[in-house]
C-alpha cells in the first residue's frame, strides 16, 4: 500500500480514524480476507486434538486422524475415499471464495481511483 495516500489525507484535515477506515482498510482488505479465508483452508489440515484432551472430554478426532483411522480398517476403503473428497471439494471452495472475494474488493478499491 502505497503510505503517500496517507499522508495526503492527513495534509487535507482527516483524522487518523478518518485515514484507516477510508483509505487503509478498503487497500489492504483484499489481503485480509484471502489470508482469512486461507487460513481457515490451512486450518483444515491440522493435525491434533480439536479441544484440550482430558478424561471427561468427548472430543471426535479431527478429519486428518478420522482418515488416518478409516484407512487403517479393513473395508472402510469407500468411507475414507468420501472423507478425502469432502474435504477437497471443502478446499476447493475456499480457495474459490478467496480468491471472489479479493478480485471484488480489488475491483471496488480500483472503481474508487
Amino acid at each position: 500500500m502505497d503510505q503517500r495516500l496517507e499522508a495526503a489525507a492527513r495534509t487535507l484535515g482527516s483524522n487518523a480514524a478518518d485515514v484507516f477506515f477510508t483509505i487503509t482498510l478498503p487497500l489492504i482488505l483484499p489481503g485480509i480476507i484471502a489470508g482469512a479465508i486461507l487460513g481457515f483452508a490451512r486450518s483444515l489440515g491440522e493435525f491434533g486434538l480439536p479441544s484440550p484432551s482430558s478424561p471427561t472430554s468427548q472430543a471426535k478426532p479431527v478429519r486428518p486422524i478420522a482418515l488416518y483411522n478409516l484407512t487403517q480398517v479393513p473395508g472402510q476403503e469407500d468411507a475414507a475415499f468420501r472423507l478425502v473428497v469432502i474435504s477437497v471439494v471443502v478446499a476447493l471452495l475456499a480457495l474459490a471464495a478467496s480468491e471472489f472475494l479479493a478480485r471484488r474488493a480489488r475491483a471496488r478499491v480500483e472503481g474508487r481511483r
